[in-house]
């Protein structure tokens, strides 16, 4: 899972095997050690009908409602974007890049402008 934040947008791209298992299991768990603390960054199923994000103790949670899990895994849809307070919350799939680069893609979803 990566997570990209500007400003108040979070924005979260998850591979093909992350977005399975958060469909088994409702949780996605990801750490950043740093020298003094730890970012912990995850997704956990909600049983609300929105996005929605809150950070507190060093650990920001997107919340994800079911539904939206279970459309993501049976279907091609690729995001969901909601508005969580100020913060913009954008979570989709993650796409092999159209460009080199030496980063693992193989888990990746094929990118649909991507001509083979």
């Amino acid at each position: 899972m990566k997570i990209r934040i500007k400003g108040n947008s979070v924005r979260y791209r998850l591979t093909r095997s992350e977005v399975a298992r958060l469909g088994a299991t409702g949780l996605l768990k990801e750490e950043t050690a740093f020298a003094s603390q730890t970012l912990t960054y995850t997704i956990e199923r909600s049983e609300a009908d929105q996005l929605r994000a809150d950070f507190q103790q060093q650990k920001i949670v997107v919340y994800m409602p079911q539904s939206m899990i279970d459309e993501w895994v049976q279907t091609d849809r690729i995001s969901f974007e909601e508005k969580s307070g100020p913060v913009r919350i954008l979570v989709e799939k993650d796409f092999v890049c159209l460009d080199h680069t030496d980063e693992d893609q193989s888990d990746n979803y094929e990118n649909p402008n991507r001509v083979c």
